[in-house]
């Protein structure tokens, strides 16, 4: 069974950090291209971060970028998502996604998806 699993969110104060991982695990990811979307209710999934099976190009939305650092082990099968600098705004349920010959930000482009994380920053 293919699954990806997230851990590392919870409570933080505004200006705070948090880091997510998210283990995969029935296949190997090392050539897929990784994402991070996040959630609130009665928005759309947005698009947070994604990085390419060789880590070499990171992309960000603006409004994370200079804050939230996407990094990968392939040899983990992992993903990381590292968040500097929180904002009460960052609140939302984090998902890590998986896509297969793709790369970019279009979440319905992405194959496989985690359970999801919430994150929560108290102003």
């Amino acid at each position: 069974q293919v699954q990806l699993v997230e851990s590392g969110g919870g409570l933080v104060q505004a200006g705070g950090s948090l880091r997510l991982s998210c283990a995969g695990s029935g296949r190997t990811f090392s050539n897929d291209a990784m994402g991070w979307f996040r959630h609130t209710p009665g928005k759309s999934r947005e698009f947070v971060a994604a990085i390419e099976w060789r880590a070499a190009i990171p992309s960000y939305s603006s409004s994370v970028k200079g804050r939230f650092t996407i990094s990968r082990d392939n040899a983990k099968n992992t993903v990381y998502l590292q968040m500097n600098s929180l904002k009460p705004e960052d609140t939302a349920v984090y998902y890590c996604a998986a896509a297969r010959g793709y790369y970019g930000d279009s979440a319905s482009e992405y194959d496989y998806w985690g359970q999801g994380t919430q994150v929560t920053v108290s102003p």
